[in-house]
């Protein structure tokens, strides 16, 4: 049985979630959590074969939860689920430690196989985050600007350049105003802007 623990902070997902692997027999929705504290507590207190992560969460994001379980749990499958198509944040994840990357999108039977896929040890990705991937190793391939920020900094790019104030941005990472800003001079400079 494939015990799991389940992080995301919209119910209506979780349930979702939990529903889909009821009718999975050999899996078992063992845990759940509303934001990244929590996920991380749970997942270092209790045994689990797999973390379903989402990458946005109130608080600490999923990125940050998955490089600390890399060093407490370095043997927990985490199966990164988000609403951010593989292009945003997909390597980073797997750079980070990610057992495999999905996004909601993405069907259940798809969902029930990386899941057996990262419980077994192995890594899951789709075909076209495959393809990707294999692209990015070809010899002379140049790095985007973006590709230079640190998982933080490409965070904050992306709440920005959703249309979020900086005040906004600093309530929903519970950072400072000024940390965003000095994050925000960052990026403006990493990017040539």
């Amino acid at each position: 049985m494939i015990r799991i623990l389940i992080a995301d902070d919209h119910t209506i997902v979780r349930e979702g979630l939990k529903q889909i692997l009821a009718e999975t027999p050999d899996m078992i929705a063992t845990g759940e959590a509303s934001n990244g504290q929590e996920a991380l507590d749970k997942a270092t207190k209790d045994d689990f074969d797999v973390l379903l992560l989402d990458i946005s969460m109130p608080g600490r994001s999923g990125l940050d939860i998955l490089k600390q379980l890399r060093t407490e749990k370095p043997r927990l499958a985490v199966l990164i689920l988000s609403m951010y198509s593989e292009e945003q944040y997909a390597i980073r994840a797997l750079r980070a430690g990610a057992s495999g990357y999905m996004t909601k999108e993405s069907a259940p039977d798809e969902l029930i196989e990386a899941i057996r896929k990262v419980a077994l040890g192995r890594k899951y990705v789709s075909p076209s985050l495959a393809e990707k991937l294999a692209f990015n190793l070809e010899a002379g391939s140049d790095r985007l600007p973006h590709e230079s920020l640190s998982d933080r900094e490409y965070q904050v790019m992306c709440m920005i350049a959703s249309g979020k104030t900086v005040k906004e941005i600093a309530d929903e990472l519970a950072l400072s105003i000024k940390t965003i800003s000095t994050y925000r001079s960052r990026i403006v400079e990493k990017m040539c802007m």
